[in-house]
């Protein structure tokens, strides 16, 4: 792992907070995520959520915490490379597995994914967090996901954000500590920030810092879905605490 996770890549990832590392999944795992998102397709939790605009054919769906009855992310989760991957990256002497999160897009799907940060739909606090982004399709640079380069060292909070109306969760306490903002129309402003992107290949994934600001554009593509599996990871410095809200945080017991 060390010959992909080199000095170099640890230092992009630390820097821009979203780093693109190329075939460090071989197809044995492709495959079986692959199967894994088919099974829950097909046998969605209550936490799923299905979203199509008007008079359009294709969805956007996500589910999460299901890894517990699908054993393909559970093998996935505790014996693929992604453990050792986060652990290097994040610079942690261990990383904790948290939860994962199935997102699917359907060939033209044209629904955004508003522009957000993770941390803070979670009670998580700590530096040492980061999710994977794991596509089973090529996904071209059109429809994968961006990233402000450096945004998870502004020592800023952003809102989390609805998916389905891009409107701010309500928090009820702003989570004693923590100010939170709203976050920035990233789109009318792309010449004050460096946006990353990249075409992702099967095998390939990226790793993004939980703070670091992201978004999607629709699945431009007619005939290819855009289907993927992130995982959430946590290192020796993370802690649970509070967050007051509406917003979705699971906790789940090993």
């Amino acid at each position: 792992m060390q010959n992909i996770i080199t000095s170099e890549v640890i230092d992009e990832y630390q820097n821009n907070g979203a780093v693109c590392i190329r075939n460090v999944f071989d197809l044995k795992w492709v495959k079986a995520v692959e199967k894994g998102i088919q099974r829950n397709l097909e046998n969605q939790s209550s936490f799923s959520e299905t979203l199509r605009g008007q008079n359009e054919s294709g969805a956007y769906f996500d589910d999460y915490c299901n890894w517990t009855w699908i054993s393909e992310f559970r093998d996935f989760v505790f014996q693929s490379p992604v453990a050792e991957m986060t652990g290097l990256l994040m610079q942690s002497q261990y990383s904790a597995f948290y939860h994962e999160h199935v997102l699917v897009k359907e060939p033209g799907t044209t629904q955004k994914t508003p522009w957000h940060h993770d941390q803070s739909y979670y009670p998580i606090d700590g530096f040492k967090v980061c999710s994977v982004w794991m596509p089973v399709d090529s996904v071209s640079k059109d429809s994968s996901i961006q990233f402000v380069a450096g945004s998870h060292r502004w020592g800023k909070w952003f809102y989390p954000r609805k998916f389905a109306t891009f409107r701010n969760y309500e928090l009820e306490n702003n989570c004693f500590d923590r100010v939170f903002e709203d976050v920035p129309d990233i789109d009318a402003g792309r010449d004050h920030y460096t946006i990353l992107q990249w075409d992702v290949q099967s095998g390939d994934c990226v790793v993004l810092h939980m703070r670091t600001l992201q978004g999607a554009p629709g699945n431009i593509s007619f005939t290819r879905p855009r289907r993927v599996l992130a995982t959430r990871w946590l290192g020796d410095d993370a802690v649970v605490t509070n967050r007051d809200g509406r917003h979705h945080h699971p906790l789940l017991e090993s």
